[in-house]
């Protein structure tokens, strides 16, 4: 059996990291606002600081803030998150071609 290499392990780690996959789809649409994020998304605001801040250490997602009042603190996608573009998309078009609304109905009632 072909073992899998430690950073294809990482890489789906980090991806499979819940609520990962929306922050980064929501990033893939341009700069966001932190307040805009969690308006956007269906996530605390304190568990969207703590997967900002992960993305952020894995250079993923860039933090810019700006020397305003009251400060302003603005979110996007580094080269390397937007080398994720293709992947976030093929995963979406595998889920609408093979995940059925049953399915995903049935595991919003188990959670």
């Amino acid at each position: 059996m072909e073992k899998l290499c430690p950073r294809f392990e990482k890489a789906m780690g980090l991806l499979s990291t819940r609520w990962v996959g929306l922050i980064l789809f929501d990033l893939l649409k341009g700069t966001k606002r932190f307040s805009e994020m969690e308006a956007d998304l269906p996530i605390s605001g304190r568990l969207l600081s703590d997967r900002l801040k992960m993305l952020e250490k894995e250079g993923i997602v860039e933090r810019t803030i700006y020397s305003e009042f009251p400060v302003r603190i603005e979110y996007s996608l580094s080269d390397k998150g937007k080398a994720l573009e293709p992947v976030i998309r093929d995963i979406q078009d595998w889920a609408e071609t093979h995940i059925t609304q049953e399915e995903v109905q049935t595991d919003e009632q188990n959670v």
